[in-house]
């Protein structure tokens, strides 16, 4: 379960990245795919899930995000 106030930091974060993609932002194929199949709530737990997993691998490894290659 870890930490309550960073798991609020992660879901707040992620329910603002999806008010930004319905108001018209780009977002990932992934997270569009999603959206269209399951709840809010549902859609903003997955993101910062994901969220949480690429932070931790990035304090772990020591590098730096790299933005994801579009796909062709």
């Amino acid at each position: 379960m870890g930490n309550t106030t960073l798991r609020t930091f992660l879901v707040l974060g992620a329910t603002t990245v999806l008010r930004h993609v319905r108001k018209g932002a780009n977002g990932s194929a992934w997270l569009t795919g999603l959206r269209n199949r399951r709840p809010p709530k549902v859609v903003a737990v997955a993101l910062a899930n994901k969220m949480a997993r690429i932070v931790y691998a990035m304090l772990t490894k020591g590098t730096q995000y790299r933005k994801p290659k579009a796909a062709a």
